[in-house]
């Protein structure tokens, strides 16, 4: 399998189950990163943002893994996403403060994410 291949099934092995765990589950996000809904707004909030969102990215990676046309879109969804996300963690901490083991976990993934992304689009 080439590197890039692999690349796409690691996103895919991280993005896909956890967004199908928190789509299932987003309550789950009270005991993982001490995030909680008050509302059912907030809980579809949750939902959406933590599940959807994420299973759509696992989604679209597995596509990338299959279809070779389907890989740079990817990789530049990817990069935006990610360095989005690390950016806004990144300013969140500053801001607010409250490093967490989930937090420096998630920037770590982004970053690493947003980088591999950079690093094939650059080749492919």
């Amino acid at each position: 399998m080439t590197p890039i291949r692999w690349f796409f099934l690691a996103e895919t092995l991280v993005w896909l189950p956890y967004g199908i765990y928190l789509l299932l589950a987003p309550g789950a996000l009270a005991e993982i990163a001490t995030i909680s809904a008050a509302t059912p707004t907030g809980m579809t909030e949750l939902r959406a943002m933590y599940g959807g969102l994420q299973v759509a990215l696992g989604a679209l990676c597995a596509t990338a893994l299959g279809l070779e046309g389907m890989r740079n879109p990817a990789l530049t969804t990817l990069l935006f996403l990610a360095t989005g996300l690390a950016t806004a963690r990144l300013y969140g901490l500053s801001a607010d403060g409250g490093l967490s083991v989930y937090t420096g976990f998630a920037i770590v993934f982004e970053i690493l994410t947003a980088a591999g992304a950079a690093w094939f689009k650059l080749r492919h």
